[in-house]
């Protein structure tokens, strides 16, 4: 059998990590794909500049809610300034798929939303 979009994504769609709420978060932010209806939302718990927790909710295709288990498994424990480091690339790289040029702003969802809500914070950069 073919995987649509590899073992990655289907992986992390199927056990998605860090799909909760947080108790206490310092930031939230929801992000909206009008393309496809898409809706994802982060949540982080940020301790000076460094990200101590991240979290997300979806209610999103496969590509985006393992892009946002990925994401939040990648940021928690890194600076604000690292996280601003990380590129569209490094997302797309992290789901190890070739994925269909429509099916890229899924992808790019959830860090879109995480830079939005960082800039919420006013620092790192």
């Amino acid at each position: 059998m073919t995987l649509p979009y590899g073992e990655r994504v289907l992986e992390h769609f199927r056990r998605p990590r860090n799909h909760r709420t947080l108790e206490r978060p310092t930031v939230t932010r929801d992000g909206y794909n009008p393309l496809c209806g898409d809706r994802v939302r982060i949540e982080m718990e940020v301790d000076a500049t460094v990200i101590r927790a991240a979290a997300f909710t979806a209610n999103a295709c496969a590509i985006c809610t393992a892009s946002a288990s990925l994401l939040t498994e990648r940021v928690t424990g890194l600076s604000v300034s690292q996280v601003n480091g990380i590129t569209d690339d490094d997302i797309l790289a992290s789901l190890d798929a070739e994925l269909p040029p429509a099916r890229l702003s899924c992808a790019l969802l959830p860090m879109r939303t995480l830079r939005d809500a960082l800039s919420e914070l006013r620092i790192g950069a």
